[in-house]
């Protein structure tokens, strides 16, 4: 059995713009600018022109956002790698994953993106969940990933239990 990445995935710049209320007012800000220049009332036209260059900005923000994010996922671990100059890779073997949630509101579900939770017992976990925004085909994936734990469970033979502390008079 090889460690051979069974999907590997980004963030979805595109899926962010269709996909989610900041992306739209991107759009809609790029646009604003461009009109009004193109109107040229009250000759602010440059001011007209910042708007449309503040939104590419933003674009451009969040596409290397999303360039800098890479994740895979194979039999035993999931590979998160981030960074474009200065390189992390951090793995959670599936075995120590406790719960796969998704989230995803109606705007979302239109542009077929979603955001993915991961919570497990590993240290990558620790301060908080593993939050993987504006993943495309986020359902299939998550499915897959919960049978993917699921089967490294059982190979490893370990079980999840929950310890609850209750005050028992």
């Amino acid at each position: 059995m090889t460690d051979a990445p069974l999907d590997t995935f980004r963030p979805s710049t595109l899926g962010w713009l269709k996909g989610t209320l900041a992306g739209w007012g991107t759009v809609l800000l790029f646009i604003a600018g461009i009109v009004l220049w193109l109107m040229n009332t009250a000759n602010l036209g440059m001011y007209w022109v910042a708007l449309s260059l503040l939104a590419l900005g933003i674009f451009v923000w969040r596409w290397f956002e999303n360039l800098a994010s890479k994740f895979s996922i194979t039999e035993e671990r999931l590979i998160i790698r981030r960074g474009i100059i200065a390189k992390s890779v951090d793995e959670i073997e599936l075995y120590r994953i406790k719960d796969v949630r998704i989230n995803f509101s109606i705007i979302n579900q239109i542009a077929g993106i979603g955001t993915i939770s991961i919570s497990s017992s590993d240290e990558t976990t620790r301060d908080g969940d593993l939050v993987i925004r504006d993943v495309e085909r986020a359902q299939a994936r998550r499915e897959e990933l919960r049978r993917l734990v699921d089967t490294a469970r059982q190979k490893r033979r370990v079980r999840e239990i929950d310890m609850v502390h209750e005050d028992i008079p």
